[in-house]
């Protein structure tokens, strides 16, 4: 294991350690996505089953792994950062031998890998128990969880930019949380939208990681799709880089 392997490692495990020790972002790391799947199961059965290609428990395994992915990764890592900067833990980390960027790294580890595993879960728990087709294209549902994990631990270092104290981190991750819900297919699937509002929503951040979740699971989607959900990642990533470079902030305001 090389230097910078072994710094993000025990940056993650410090923050796992931390994570544990905070009962508030522990309930939204196990918790949160699950309540959140029931109300997603519950909004899904007042559509019709030929709205949902994979009926109504494969459109929630879908949505439901866009709920976690945001919830767990997003919303709690924005809460993480903000803790830490508050605490000058970050402005101590920076005078060590990590660089910014394994600092950020690391203290994202914790929420992906929980992401990840609770996604995976899903996964296995909607093949055997929801009687749901296994993925046909796992290699695309990969792509898309890596993808969105990266891009979502991004955008919550950019949300910190504009996050003064943990408390105020519930009202400043809500809008995106609620357009990425009702946008990007995790609790209205895209194909019941009209067909200019779903061109607008494709635009969105988590629309293009979300596509490629799909089509790992119906195993459908042409070529175009897809390089147009690779497109806009590809965008919202070099967006999301060029925002946590400018305005990120590694202490408190003062």
């Amino acid at each position: 294991m090389n230097a910078t392997a072994r710094r993000m490692t025990a940056l993650g495990r410090a923050e796992l350690t931390l994570l544990g020790r905070n009962k508030n972002n522990l309930f939204i790391a196990l918790l949160m996505p699950l309540l959140m799947i029931f109300v997603l199961r519950s909004s899904l059965s007042q559509m019709g089953t030929d709205e949902l290609p994979l009926g109504m428990a494969g459109a929630t395994l879908i949505g439901g792994t866009g709920m976690v992915l945001v919830l767990v990764v997003y919303m709690g890592l924005v809460s993480a950062l903000v803790a830490r900067r508050e605490e000058l833990v970050l402005k101590r980390l920076r005078t060590g031998e990590a660089t910014d960027l394994e600092i950020l790294a690391g203290a994202a580890l914790p929420s992906g890998a929980i992401a990840l595993a609770q996604c995976a879960v899903l996964t296995v728990g909607g093949a055997l128990a929801l009687d749901v087709p296994a993925p046909r294209r796992p290699d695309l549902l990969v792509l898309g969880l890596l993808a969105a994990v990266a891009l979502l631990a991004g955008l919550a270092a950019a949300t910190t930019a504009i996050t003064r104290n943990v408390e105020s981190a519930g009202l400043t991750t809500l809008p995106f949380f609620l357009i990425s819900a009702m946008g990007s297919g995790l609790m209205v699937p895209r194909d019941v939208l009209p067909d200019l509002a779903a061109d607008l929503c494709q635009l969105l951040p988590l629309s293009g990681v979300m596509e490629l979740v799909r089509a790992g699971w119906l195993g459908v989607g042409d070529t175009k799709d897809l390089l147009t959900a690779l497109l806009n990642t590809l965008a919202w990533g070099v967006i999301t880089v060029f925002a946590v470079r400018r305005w990120f902030r590694w202490e408190p305001r003062r």
